[in-house]
């Protein structure tokens, strides 16, 4: 990643957590009409926008969803900004966005988005104050 100024940083940071935001939204439509495993991608994407938000925020750089995960889990969970259940959340996610997306004969079911989804909305609410608490520092 090129180094980004204060404003770039900033730009990006607002931009990624309201797209979390956006993208959360379109999950009860998929449910609603029984897109299951496009509900389960959008909550995935909604997170990874999330996660991505708060790294960029702290500087961290990631090449990867895999890298996005691994560095969540080493600068937010184990230094207790998210909590474990969170970081097992992201991850559980991750891995249910993937097969849906990639394996054959995988259908989510209702139940699975009506599981996961209070976790997507809590993970990505967590970030955003989160993201708040960075801009509020930002201003000073």
């Amino acid at each position: 990643m090129k180094t980004l100024t204060d404003e770039q940083r900033k730009d990006i940071v607002l931009y990624r957590i309201q797209n979390a935001q956006r993208t959360l939204a379109e999950v009860e439509t998929l449910r609603e009409f029984g897109f299951y495993n496009t509900a389960v991608n959008r909550m995935y994407y909604a997170c990874f926008y999330a996660a991505c938000a708060i790294l960029i925020a702290n500087g961290i750089e990631t090449k990867s969803h895999e890298g996005v995960r691994l560095k969540l889990g080493q600068y937010f969970v184990l230094r207790g900004k998210l909590t474990p259940r969170q970081g097992r959340f992201y991850s559980k996610l991750f891995s249910k966005r993937s097969t849906g997306d990639y394996e054959d004969f995988i259908n989510h079911t209702q139940e699975t988005v009506d599981e996961l989804l209070p976790d997507a909305r809590l993970f990505v609410q967590t970030v955003q104050a989160m993201v708040d608490e960075w801009l509020a520092g930002q201003s000073d």
